[in-house]
C-alpha cells in the first residue's frame, strides 16, 4: 500500500513553522523534521527550533535527538525518518515532513547513501597518503581506474576524491558504473507517494523576516546560548559549530565583541540572507518538479497547502 507523506519546505524564514501547526492539526498529522540545525539539544534560540508550546500543540519528531557533540548524517537521518514515519502511520495519522535542509529532503525523493562497506584499514591508509603526499597520486590512482575519465569529480577537493577511490578500490568498478548503480536503487521513501508543497516570498519580504528573526534570537539570548553550548562541545561538531547564528557568534565572542551585538546582527543577517540565496536556487533545480508544487506564502492557507490544482504563481 503506498502511503502519503506530506513535505512543507521553503528558506529561512519564509513561514513553515506555523502554517505547518496549523495543517497538522486541522489534519490530524504528526511533523518530522527535515532541519539540520533542530537535531541538537540546546541549540534552541539560533535555530529557531518550535517552542514547548508549539510542540505540545502538534507532536514533533527528530528534534532534540543529540548532544551538541555528536555527529549527524544522513544515515542516521534517514532511518529516523523512516522510524517516525512508520510510528505515525501506524497509529493512523497524517505525516508532515517539514525544513528546508536540502541534503536531508533528497531522501524523500530518491536515493541519498550508497551500502558500500569501506574497511577501516583502507580508509586509513588513503588518509594516510592523502597526509603525506597530498592529492597529486589519489586523483592519479583514480584516473588509472576511471580510464573513460572521472566526470564531473572535484579532484580540487580531498573528500571527494578519496571517497571516490575507496569505492573504487572497494567495488572494482569505475566512478560511472557507481554513479548508475546508485541511481538505480530505490530511494528509502520510495513505498509513500510523496506530495511536496515548497513556500516562498519577495526577497524584500524576505530580507525584512530575517532581520526581525535575528533581532528577536539576539534579544532572547542567543550570546549566552552560544557560550553555554560552548561549554558542552559544540565546536567538537564540525557542522553545529558552522551553523548560521553559531559560528558568527563564536567568531565576534573571540574577536573581543567588536561592534556590540549590532555588528553582530548585520554578519548574522546577511549570512542568512546568503543561505536563503542558495537555498531558493536549490529548491528552483534540485527537487523534482513533478513531485513539487510553489505556494506564494502571502497565499498559502490551510487549505491551500497540499491542494493539488496549483495556484497562479507569483514568484
Amino acid at each position: 500500500m503506498c502511503r502519503n507523506l506530506y513535505i512543507l519546505t521553503g528558506p529561512t524564514a519564509v513561514g513553515k513553522t506555523e502554517l505547518a501547526l496549523r495543517w497538522a492539526e486541522r489534519h490530524g498529522a504528526e511533523i518530522v523534521s527535515c532541519d539540520a540545525s533542530l537535531f541538537y539539544r540546546g541549540m534552541d534560540i539560533g535555530t529557531a527550533k518550535p517552542t514547548e508550546a508549539e510542540r505540545a500543540r502538534v507532536p514533533h519528531h527528530g528534534i532534540d535527538v543529540c548532544a551538541v557533540h555528536e555527529r549527524m548524517d544522513v544515515t542516521r537521518y534517514v532511518a529516523l525518518a523512516r522510524a517516525a514515519c512508520e510510528e505515525i502511520a501506524t497509529r493512523g495519522r497524517r505525516v508532515l515532513v517539514t525544513g528546508g535542509s536540502g541534503f536531508y529532503l533528497k531522501a524523500f525523493f530518491g536515493p541519498v547513501a550508497d551500502d558500500i562497506a569501506v574497511p577501516a584499514e583502507l580508509r586509513a591508509e588513503l588518509s594516510a597518503r592523502f597526509e603525506k603526499g597530498g592529492l597529486e597520486g589519489l586523483v592519479a590512482e583514480l584516473r588509472v581506474r576511471n580510464p573513460a575519465g572521472l566526470g564531473a569529480l572535484d579532484t580540487a577537493n580531498p573528500r571527494r576524491v578519496l571517497r571516490g577511490l575507496e569505492r573504487c578500490i572497494v567495488t572494482g568498478k569505475t566512478l560511472a558504473e557507481l554513479a548508475a548503480d546508485f541511481a538505480a536503487q530505490p530511494g528509502p521513501f520510495a513505498d509513500w507517494k510523496v506530495i511536496c508543497t515548497r513556500l516562498d516570498r519577495e526577497p524584500e519580504e524576505l530580507r525584512g523576516r530575517i532581520a526581525a528573526r535575528v533581532a528577536a534570537m539576539l534579544a532572547g539570548g542567543l550570546v549566552a546560548e552560544v557560550e553555554r553550548l560552548r561549554t558542552q562541545g559544540l565546536e567538537e561538531n564540525p557542522s553545529a559549530a558552522a551553523a548560521i547564528g553559531y559560528r558568527e557568534t563564536l567568531t565576534w565572542l573571540d574577536a573581543g565583541r567588536p561592534g556590540g551585538e549590532a555588528a553582530l546582527a548585520t554578519e548574522i543577517a546577511q549570512n542568512t540572507w546568503g543561505l536563503v540565496r542558495k537555498q531558493r536556487t536549490w529548491f528552483r533545480t534540485q527537487l523534482p518538479e513533478e513531485n513539487v508544487r510553489m505556494l506564494a506564502a502571502w497565499d498559502a492557507t490551510v487549505e491551500a497547502l497540499f491542494n493539488l490544482e496549483p495556484p497562479p504563481r507569483k514568484v
